[in-house]
């Protein structure tokens, strides 16, 4: 895909979100915003049997955050924990698919940090 699609899918999720929702009884639920430019993120999710079968996101911010959110929560549902939990930075990178510079990059990077506490804070309370 070309830059110009990539930009049209992220404005697609940025005005018609995938999973912003709130779940009811979720099995975890995390928030974090980045102070430098306002971004914040809260995901909750179901888990049964290790595997993510639903998630939803609340936020607000820029158009890179909130597409990123969108895009990370409907990609993740329907997978296992473990394989949620090795996702890494080049992962969403491929999802957005355009180049970020420094700053943008730490858009896009929130939504996955929020997914990864909050499974990361779930398995902690699970095993205690």
């Amino acid at each position: 895909m070309n830059n110009t699609l990539y930009q049209e899918e992220l404005l697609e999720h940025f005005k018609y979100p995938r999973n912003k929702k709130a779940i009811a009884n979720p099995s975890f639920e995390s928030n974090l915003d980045n102070p430098s430019c306002g971004d914040k993120v809260q995901i909750q999710g179901i888990i049964t049997n290790n595997v993510i079968t639903d998630l939803g996101f609340s936020g607000s911010g820029c158009v890179i955050s909130q597409a990123a959110a969108s895009m990370l929560t409907n990609h993740c549902i329907g997978k296992t924990v473990d394989e949620v939990m090795n996702l890494t930075k080049d992962d969403i990178f491929a999802l957005v698919g355009i180049k970020l510079g420094p700053t943008r990059t730490k858009c896009a990077l929130l939504s996955l940090q929020v997914l990864q506490e909050g499974l990361a804070q779930q398995r902690i309370k699970k095993n205690t």
